[in-house]
């Protein structure tokens, strides 16, 4: 089976599933009085019920345009769509979830505290918040730690916290920055697998940025590679793994190390020019 690299991105015919729609996108920001091009021209869309990875070298613009789409930057120019409306930077987004590179938990909450927060903002009553947090607790694995603090967490933990402070209040749609970018290698596959299984149960749209090819390759159905900065789109490459994932077992598949030589040569280009500019 030969490695299926995409030059194009979905077909004008698929655009009407796209949850999420990306077009013309770029970002100039001013640092010094001097004009620094981080995203050039970044078009592409997400399925619905998609997982889809950026992947790229350091300071490619692969958060950038997550947090346009985030709606916490807003672009220089280009357009975004969430379900056919377009995006308004500032505004938050109905149904999205962002989950950060840090857990970003509050040091003065327990771990339930944390995970409720969003249905306490949300006016959810208190027996059915409880209910929420106890399932969320058991997905993760955290039970037993309800009431601990996140000083007492290790750093996964923490992660799955966060996580799941993210998931309880059902977003359809999960923008994840790196999150499990700090973790040591045996922690983050444990991550990818606590990941893998809730996606797989809940088919949210996944837009996952990383650096990690092994991660993009582990848990994504596709895979958007950025050049070096001005970010642009180099290339896309499907990821053909039957589903349900084990996060280890693909890892050792003859198929994983064909895609993981494939995309890695391309991506090595970038890291090189990202060090030469």
């Amino acid at each position: 089976m030969n490695v299926q690299s995409l030059s194009a991105d979905l077909s004008d015919g698929q655009s009407s599933v796209r949850r999420i729609d990306v077009r013309g996108l770029s970002k100039t920001f001013q640092l010094a009085g001097t004009a620094i091009e981080a995203v050039r021209d970044v078009s592409f869309g997400v399925r619905r019920g998609e997982f889809v990875a950026l992947l790229g070298p350091s300071g490619s613009g692969k958060s950038t345009v997550l947090n346009m789409i985030a709606t916490l930057i807003k672009p220089t120019s280009g357009q975004i769509l969430i379900d056919g409306v377009p995006v308004v930077a500032g505004k938050a987004t109905p149904n999205v979830g962002y989950i950060f590179q840090r857990d970003t938990l509050f040091p003065w909450r327990t771990v339930a505290d944390n995970i409720g927060y969003g249905l306490e903002l949300a006016g959810i009553p208190e027996a059915e918040r409880k209910e929420r947090i106890a399932a969320c607790v058991a997905q993760a694995g955290l039970q037993g730690f309800e009431h601990a603090f996140p000083s007492a967490l290790s750093g996964g933990m923490r992660q799955r916290a966060a996580l799941m402070r993210t998931l309880v209040v059902e977003p359809q749609i999960l923008l994840m920055d790196e999150p499990f970018g700090a973790l040591d290698t045996h922690t983050k596959i444990d991550m990818h697998e606590v990941l893998l299984r809730i996606w797989e149960r809940e088919q949210q749209t996944v837009l996952f940025v990383t650096h990690d090819l092994g991660e993009a390759l582990t848990l994504a159905d596709r895979i958007i590679l950025f050049s070096a900065r001005p970010g642009r789109i180099k290339d896309m490459f499907e990821v053909d793994f039957a589903r349900p994932r084990d996060a280890v077992k693909v890892r050792e598949t003859p198929r994983y190390a064909e895609l993981f030589q494939h995309i890695w040569h391309s991506l090595g280009e970038e890291f090189v020019k990202g060090r030469n500019p």
